[in-house]
């Protein structure tokens, strides 16, 4: 079991290049996977997605590789026709104007010309393969930190999780000891109601009716057997599932719903307290599922 949350930061030194690789993630119904690389990388992206992809099952990521090199050979090129163009409209602008109303008068400044965008272009000849080769060992090593961190924290959920679900199994061991009782606490209730208006003349084949009657109307015999099977299979899944999160929400509705309907047949203040109970940790347990992958 996996939490969605988890947090790496790594650095590294390859050849002439500074790497640095974030990874970071928060809850989310799905996957949802956010690059972040310098421009010059972008091939790369596809390739770090499907990685991510085979090893994370859902989540908010973000992951944020940076480099800085430490030597670098850029290749500067000029667009002299561009840089043509430029000095041609700048000189018709100031013959225009007057050249005496700028600073200095005389010939145009060629800081002038080579600042307009597009005259001055600068360009690195980088293969991202090769590049891939500098990125991969520190990568590798925030994926590893990132996952590791993930299950560490995955490990304290799922032992909160099954304390909490002893909690539940308990609620149903309650119930489950309690559908016996029911028959003598009915018998006692309508026996007592009889009593009050006929006195010693009660008619117990009456009153054994009425039991009867009661006990199909208010029985939590299903209920109990189906809330059992639903927590078996949650801690099934709790146990034995690397990413149980999604099932255990849907196992928590179907659970909730033969609570409330134990609720609701209820006529008893014992099983009332315990459903109650049961609401709380199954609720409890709904929220933390929210955190697991």
């Amino acid at each position: 079991m996996n939490s969605m949350t988890g947090y790496a930061f790594k650095e590294g030194l390859a050849e002439s290049a500074q790497i640095s690789v974030e990874i970071k993630s928060v809850n989310n119904r799905f996957l949802d996977l956010s690059v972040s690389l310098p421009q010059f990388l972008n091939p790369l992206e596809q390739r770090i997605r499907k990685i991510l992809s085979e090893k994370i099952g859902r989540g908010k990521v973000d992951i944020a590789i940076r480099v800085r090199e430490t030597e670098s050979h850029p290749k500067v090129t000029a667009d002299l026709g561009a840089a043509k163009a430029y000095f041609e409209a700048l000189k018709s602008v100031a013959d225009s104007l007057g050249r005496e109303n700028f600073s200095g008068g005389g010939a145009l400044p060629l800081s002038l010309v080579v600042g307009q965008e597009g005259v001055l272009s600068l360009s690195r000849d980088i293969d991202a393969e090769e590049y891939w080769k500098k990125i991969q060992p520190t990568f590798d090593a925030a994926l590893a930190s990132f996952l590791s961190d993930r299950a560490r924290e995955g490990q304290n959920l799922k032992a909160d999780l099954l304390k909490k679900l002893s909690a539940l199994d308990e609620c149903a061991d309650f119930f489950a000891k309690w559908q016996p009782q029911m028959e003598g606490k009915f018998r006692e209730q309508i026996l007592g109601r009889f009593e009050e208006l006929l006195g010693d003349k009660v008619d117990q084949n009456r009153v054994m009716a009425e039991v009867a009657a009661m006990m199909v109307k208010y029985t939590i015999n299903e209920e109990i057997v189906r809330l059992k099977s639903h927590l078996s299979a949650m801690r099934k899944e709790m146990e034995e599932s690397p990413a149980p999160g999604k099932r255990l929400d849907f196992i928590c509705q179907e659970a909730g719903r033969e609570i409330n309907t134990i609720g609701s047949k209820n006529q008893f203040v014992e099983v009332g307290q315990k459903v109650i109970d049961a609401k709380d940790a199954l609720e409890n347990i709904r929220e933390q599922a929210k955190n697991v992958e």
